[in-house]
């Protein structure tokens, strides 16, 4: 049986120098990692940055080509029945039995874990499914069924969880009922691995932020820690009539970049600080005569960050 005690130096987790190919694509680059007990991370990065890859090398599914994965101070190789069993995993989406309940479907996967059914309705209450325990899961909305998932990926108390775009395609409201469950975790030392699309799920929820891309992971920390460490600036977004010029822009005390989109014509103007260069920017647009329709002033935030060090979005192909 595997122990699951805590470990001296509190690591659950351990990605030394992996690396895995296919064919002439590198999706994990010589890459490492730690994660300890209690820690929630955001892993981002845009389609085919290589997250898909490495949480699969964590779960055991695919096998680094260098380097190796420890877990709970395990390696796969010789643990594998043993370490499946401290892993809570929810996908995107997961199919049911359409003709199960709820309560069915739990004490069906609560039996491959030897769990009694007690444990169903605890985990019922913990996801807050108790109105609907008696209803099909094809009768279930999109929320319900992703607390359903989530459910299941908890029956077995798993000290570590992977959750790969648990809110994509849900409501707000929906969206946050997932994450209130996932912060209850946080007292039960419960270590977390999410991937999503969202900027603000990764900032709400996450210890931790990892932004990946081309196998590598190009920067980590807190939200504070990454703009910090990526020369963070402040943006001024506006609409005009037409594009301002950029020697104009360029004198602007503390100017950084500009991009101008002429199809919406839309301005992005990075700056130092808004403060002093709010002014004199309104005051040389009034001087060119420009019309200003719209305008918008704001901190660098992750979503920012994302596209300054990727050159993409987080939806974007490669």
């Amino acid at each position: 049986m595997l122990d699951t005690a805590p470990q001296t130096n509190n690591m659950v987790i351990d990605v030394d120098c992996v690396t895995r190919t296919f064919k002439d694509v590198t999706a994990v680059d010589n890459l490492c990692l730690q994660l300890h007990a209690g820690e929630f991370i955001a892993l981002l990065g845009p389609n085919g940055a290589g997250k898909t890859t490495l949480v699969e090398m964590i779960e055991g599914i695919q096998k680094p080509d260098q380097g190796e994965i420890v877990i709970m101070g395990k390696r796969w190789t010789e643990n594998n029945s043993a370490l499946q069993r401290v892993f809570g995993i929810a996908l995107q989406e997961t199919r049911f039995v359409d003709r199960l309940t709820v309560r069915e479907t739990l004490d069906l996967f609560g039996s491959f874990y030897g769990r009694p059914r007690s444990r169903s309705v605890e985990v019922i209450a913990q996801v807050g499914l108790e109105e609907k325990s008696r209803a099909y899961a094809m009768n279930l909305s999109g929320g319900q069924r992703q607390r359903l998932a989530l459910a299941i990926a908890l029956l077995n108390e798993p000290p570590i969880m992977i959750l790969d775009e648990p809110t994509t395609g849900l409501d707000p409201n929906a969206r946050r009922e997932i994450w209130s469950i996932l912060q209850k975790l946080k007292s039960k030392k419960t270590t977390l691995i999410l991937t999503t699309h969202y900027m603000e799920e990764a900032q709400i929820l996450c210890d931790r932020i990892l932004i990946m891309d081309h196998g590598k992971i190009i920067g980590q920390g807190t939200l504070a820690e990454l703009l910090a460490a990526h020369n963070s600036h402040e943006i001024i977004t506006f609409k005009a009539d037409a594009e301002p010029p950029l020697d104009l822009l360029a004198a602007l005390p503390g100017y950084m970049t500009f991009s101008w989109d002429p199809e919406n014509r839309k301005g992005l103007l990075h700056v130092n600080d808004i403060v002093t260069a709010l002014p004199l920017f309104m005051k040389e647009l009034r001087r060119q005569n420009r019309r200003l329709e719209e305008l918008e002033c704001r901190r660098m935030n992750l979503d920012d960050l994302f596209i300054a060090l990727t050159g993409r979005r987080l939806h974007e192909e490669q």
